[in-house]
C-alpha cells in the first residue's frame, strides 16, 4: 500500500514584532538564508512529505512568492488559528496528513519529522516536546511565589502532525473568537489523542532579538576546498587581462571571453566547492552573448551561487604561470580587484607567480596558465 499523502503547512503570516528589525522575523537571515526558506527547503526535501504549503500575510504575498519558488502559497488570516484554517482549506482532497510548522523554527531535524509522522499511525495528532529542566516558580509584582512542580511538564515545539480529518474537524468545532496557541489543544478538546514525541534543541523558536545569535550558534559549518585550472594562448593583437586587471603587453590572451585565466581558474575553484560544474557549464563558449565578455561577471556569478546556499568564501589562492609579463608590479591591483568582486579583504587572497624555467608552452611564451584553490564554509543544516 502507498503511504498516506502528507503535506507540510508552514505558517509565515505573523508580524514578528517581538524580534525587532525592519521585516517580520520569518524573513530575517539565519545561517545565510531567510528562516522561512530554511523551513521550506528542509520540510520539502523530507521523503515522507509530498508537498509544502506556505501561509503568508496578504501584504507579504509577493515577497514570499519570490522567496519560495514553486511551493504553494496561501493568504493567511489575522490570527494563527485563522491562518491554519486558510491553509487547511487549500489542501488537496487526497491529502490525509498534515504537519503544521512555525517559520520561526528554521531548522527541522529529520529525526523529529520521522517521529511525528510515525506517531500518526496510532494517534490523531503528535507534537515534539522537550522536558522542562529549569525550576519553575510563580511570581507577582516582581516577587517570588510558589515553586511549580516540573513533573509532567513539557515545552511544545513544531512541526505538529495531524490526521487531516481530525484537524479539520477540530477547527470546524472551535468556538469563534476563542484563540488557541497551537492546534494540538484544538484536537484534544474535541476528544482526539495527541502523542508526545521527543523534540530537539535545534527547533528552538526565534522570537526575540537575542534568539538570532543563539540560532546561529546551533548551526554547524562545513569547510570545503576545491581547485581550478585554466590555460589560454598568447596572441598578438589581443588585450591582456589577468586577475581582472588590464596589463600592458605586446600580446594578449585569446579566448571566447576576455580569456582572463586567473579569474577563470578561480571561478572553477569556487564552483567546485559547491559541486556546480565548471565555467563552461554556466557560460558556454558556444553562446555568442559571452564573446569578449569581462570575466569578472563569471567570478561574481560563482560567488553568488555560494551565497545563495548560505555559504561564505574564506580564502582563495592563485598561482599564475608564465615567463612574461612580470606579475609582481601588478599583484596589488589584482588582489584589490579580486577582493572587490568577492567582497574579500586582501589578507584572504593569495596571489603568486612562477615560471616553468622556459620549459613547455608557458616557457616558450605561447600561453599563460593559472591554478587556483578556494576554501568556503557552508552551513550544515539538520537532516
Amino acid at each position: 500500500m502507498a503511504p498516506p499523502r502528507t503535506l507540510a503547512l508552514i505558517l509565515a503570516a505573523g508580524s514578528g514584532s517581538r524580534a525587532g528589525g525592519r521585516w517580520p522575523k520569518q524573513f530575517a537571515t539565519v545561517a545565510g538564508k531567510p528562516m522561512l526558506l530554511h523551513a521550506v527547503e528542509l520540510l520539502g526535501r523530507h521523503p515522507a512529505i509530498d508537498g509544502v504549503v506556505v501561509v503568508a500575510a496578504p501584504e507579504r504575498m509577493a515577497q514570499v512568492r519570490a522567496l519560495i519558488g514553486d511551493a504553494a502559497l496561501v493568504e493567511g488570516g489575522a490570527t494563527r488559528r485563522e491562518s491554519v484554517a486558510a491553509g487547511l482549506a487549500a489542501l488537496p482532497e487526497d491529502a490525509e496528513r498534515v504537519l503544521v510548522h512555525d517559520a520561526a523554527r528554521p531548522f527541522v531535524p529529520y529525526a523529529v519529522i520521522d517521529r511525528v509522522v510515525a506517531a500518526l499511525d496510532d494517534h490523531d495528532g503528535a507534537t515534539p516536546v522537550l522536558a522542562v529542566a529549569d525550576t519553575l516558580v510563580r511570581g507577582h509584582d516582581s516577587m517570588l511565589g510558589d515553586v511549580v512542580p516540573r513533573a509532567g511538564l513539557h515545552r511544545v515545539q513544531t512541526p505538529q502532525g495531524f490526521r487531516l480529518a481530525a484537524l479539520r474537524a477540530a477547527h470546524a468545532a472551535w468556538p469563534e473568537g476563542d484563540e488557541a496557541t497551537d492546534d494540538t489543544q484544538m484536537v484534544r478538546r474535541l476528544g482526539g489523542s495527541v502523542a508526545l514525541v521527543q523534540g530537539d534543541p535545534m527547533l528552538e523558536k526565534v522570537t526575540y532579538p537575542e534568539d538570532f545569535a543563539a540560532a546561529e550558534s546551533r548551526v554547524q559549518w562545513e569547510s570545503r576546498s576545491a581547485s581550478g585550472f585554466d590555460v589560454h594562448r598568447l596572441e598578438a593583437g589581443e588585450e591582456l587581462w589577468l586577475g581582472g586587471v588590464r596589463i600592458p603587453h605586446d600580446k594578449g590572451l585569446s579566448g571566447h571571453s576576455d580569456a582572463d585565466v586567473a579569474l577563470h581558474a578561480l571561478t572553477d575553484a569556487l564552483l567546485g566547492t559547491i559541486a556546480a560544474g565548471d565555467i563552461g557549464t554556466h557560460f558556454p563558449p558556444s553562446d555568442p552573448q559571452w564573446r569578449g565578455a569581462a570575466s569578472d561577471q563569471f567570478l561574481a556569478h560563482a560567488a553568488k551561487l555560494i551565497a545563495d546556499k548560505g555559504g561564505r568564501i574564506d580564502f582563495v589562492d592563485l598561482t599564475i604561470i608564465c615567463e612574461a609579463p612580470k606579475i609582481g608590479p601588478h599583484r596589488a591591483a589584482m588582489v584589490a580587484r579580486i577582493g572587490e568582486i568577492l567582497d574579500l579583504p586582501a589578507d584572504r587572497i593569495s596571489l603568486k607567480a612562477t615560471t616553468t624555467e622556459r620549459l613547455g608552452f608557458t616557457g616558450r611564451g605561447e600561453g599563460i596558465a593559472t591554478q587556483a584553490m578556494a576554501t568556503v564554509s557552508l552551513p550544515r543544516t539538520p537532516r
